[in-house]
């Protein structure tokens, strides 16, 4: 009996520890839950964030290429050149000034000044200011330094006489392969500082030092993500990059480190609460993109999914015991259960439905991302393109009416046509990246004619729509000039179209286009009976961004590129009045004896 009363205390003991056992497996389950539904949330914390620094680094991207080529144009100017090499001429560095002001203006860029070889600023777009930069000595910053080695400069720095922050393009300045000094433009980047502050995202840019000069939250600007090693403190002191603003570390605590440059942090500034960190980094620039995502909703999924996962089990586990009562309350036993698989039916529905409609918004969102970037870039190539989509359109018309008048061949070859020109368009979308950077082309003997009568019927279907009288005055059907003809047609069809544009309210229409020999030059006239030049515009004519045309209808870049393709030649394009008043445009190229070739 003894033996039977020791015994009977261990089958509650043995019980207590079944329940232990299940409540620690359901806890486990539950955490693995959460962790999942945690990882999950953060996974799509982590897609919408490169993403969103995808969005940030192309729009920084597209803002500076619309300034890079900016610098290279100031050494088409004469007036600067001449500048540069008679630095004590007062007049000239006025007509200097007033044309950088002017250029600065049309350009939107903050300021545009030139440098000597010195170091000192010659001139200035902003020299009517009392912080102007003219004799300012600007040898010790980085992008100086840099331009006079011969290397394009680049720099983020605060502006040591304005004050002004912003973006510093700078490149060498020459004339016949010797560097006479560097030009210089400032662009104001703030503007997208702005844009960052209207969002809810946190978004912060460093630079190669790790000094935030750019965020959403203006707190955070001029500090730097990590403490700086004295070397490069001295270096920003030497080249007073932010002048005289204290660069004091954020205090960035890494709590979980990740592939790809993400992590998990945390900063004082930000409530000390773990926050998911994302780098991109933008070279040749050595900037850093950091985008900081909120992980609140993460950390509501995670236990959404926790408590979620209990109440599943806790439900299970009531049906388990709801089992075990069946012969005893069956028809109550299977009311409970009907409603529980209804509530559980109801939740899943409503998760999928919550997911759908989720990812239905951030496809939404990178929709809208890509038509945004698509029209940024569509922007940039739409001068270009027109002249051949005009000539395709040309074309079309004119395959119509060849196929309603019964002549097949000569349709075909029309069609025929257009595929050549649709192959060209890709040639066509290199010529703005061509304005900035000298292109390597082999030039050879191409047969003038035959180039202009190229380059005419691009132009054919708009000279019989507006009845322009066309004549060609050919003496010489041999005459060879040494260039490319692909881009000595684009220089035609544009000196075509211009001449198209300024006769189109004349009473008298007539296009005349002549060639002939002149020593060891080939000589090609385009002619019209417009209004003519006048004698002040004829000075700025083949200046970048300078045009007469109503806003809209061109971005005078047209004759600039033109005027930069001939010189490439080893030619020269020029600007006259005749003599009945219209304008003519000459262009001389070296004339080549097709037998020696």
């Amino acid at each position: 009996m003894a033996a039977s009363h020791a015994a009977r205390p261990a089958r509650p003991v043995h019980r207590l520890a079944l329940w232990a056992l299940a409540l620690a497996v359901a806890l486990t389950l539950a955490g693995f839950a959460g962790r999942w539904a945690g990882d999950a949330a953060m996974s799509k914390a982590q897609l919408a964030g490169e993403q969103r620094l995808d969005t940030y680094a192309v729009s920084l991207e597209n803002l500076l290429s619309k300034y890079d080529f900016l610098p290279r144009t100031l050494e088409l100017n004469k007036d600067v050149l001449a500048l540069l090499q008679h630095p004590g001429d007062e007049a000239l560095r006025g007509e200097v000034n007033t044309y950088l002001e002017q250029l600065n203006r049309q350009s939107g860029s903050t300021t545009i000044y030139i440098v000597n070889l010195q170091g000192v600023t010659q001139a200035a777009s902003n020299w009517r200011s009392p912080n102007s930069f003219v004799g300012d000595n600007v040898a010790f910053r980085p992008y100086v330094r840099d331009a006079l080695r011969g290397k394009p400069g680049g720099f983020y720095g605060v502006g040591t006489t304005s004050g002004e922050p912003g973006y510093f393009f700078a490149h060498g300045i020459y004339r016949d392969g010797r560097m006479l000094g560097v030009a210089t433009v400032k662009v104001n980047i703030e503007r997208l500082e702005q844009g960052w502050m209207q969002s809810a995202d946190k978004v912060l840019l460093a630079d190669a030092y790790g000094v935030v000069f750019l965020s959403s939250v203006p707190e955070w600007k001029y500090h730097t993500l990590a403490p700086l090693p004295p070397a490069a403190l001295r270096e920003l002191a030497a080249s007073r990059q932010y002048f005289s603003h204290e660069l004091t570390p954020l205090d960035m605590r890494t709590l979980r480190q990740m592939n790809g440059g993400t992590a998990t942090v945390a900063l004082p500034q930000a409530g000390d609460v773990a926050v998911l960190s994302q780098s991109r980094s933008l070279a040749p620039r050595q900037w850093r993109f950091v985008y900081l995502s909120d992980l609140s909703g993460a950390r509501n999924s995670a236990r959404t999914a926790f408590v979620f996962a209990l109440l599943l089990q806790a439900l299970l586990l009531m049906l388990v015991l709801y089992g075990l009562q069946r012969r005893r309350a069956r028809a109550d036993l299977q009311r409970a259960n009907d409603e529980l698989e209804h509530k559980v039916a109801e939740r899943t529905a409503s998760l999928h439905q919550m997911a759908q409609d989720l990812r239905q918004a951030q496809s939404g969102l990178v929709q809208a991302g890509k038509m945004a970037v698509l029209g940024q870039m569509a922007a940039g190539i739409t001068h270009e393109l027109n002249q051949p989509l005009t000539a395709l359109r040309t074309m079309a018309d004119n395959a119509r009416v060849l196929i309603e008048r019964g002549r097949l061949d000569e349709a075909k070859s029309n069609l025929g046509t257009v595929s050549q020109l649709v192959g060209r368009m890709g040639v066509l979308t290199g010529q703005l990246r061509q304005f900035a950077r000298k292109a390597d082309t082999s030039l050879t003997a191409v047969p003038v004619a035959a180039a202009i009568t190229a380059a005419l019927f691009l132009v054919e279907r708009r000279v019989e729509q507006e009845r322009v009288n066309f004549r060609m005055a050919v003496r010489d059907q041999h005459v060879h000039a040494l260039c490319d003809s692909n881009r000595l047609e684009q220089v035609l069809v544009n000196l075509f179209t211009n001449a198209l544009d300024a006769m189109a309210d004349c009473a008298t229409r007539q296009l005349t286009v002549s060639v002939e020999r002149d020593g060891a030059w080939a000589l090609v006239g385009v002619a019209d009976t417009g209004p003519g030049i006048p004698a002040e515009i004829l000075t700025h004519l083949f200046e970048p961004f300078f045009t007469t045309k109503p806003q809209g209808k061109g971005l005078g870049l047209g004759l600039a590129i033109s005027e930069q393709i001939v010189r490439e030649f080893g030619g020269e394009l020029r600007a006259e009045v005749t003599a009945a008043g219209g304008a003519r445009f000459v262009i001389a190229l070296p004339l080549v004896e097709q037998e020696t070739i």
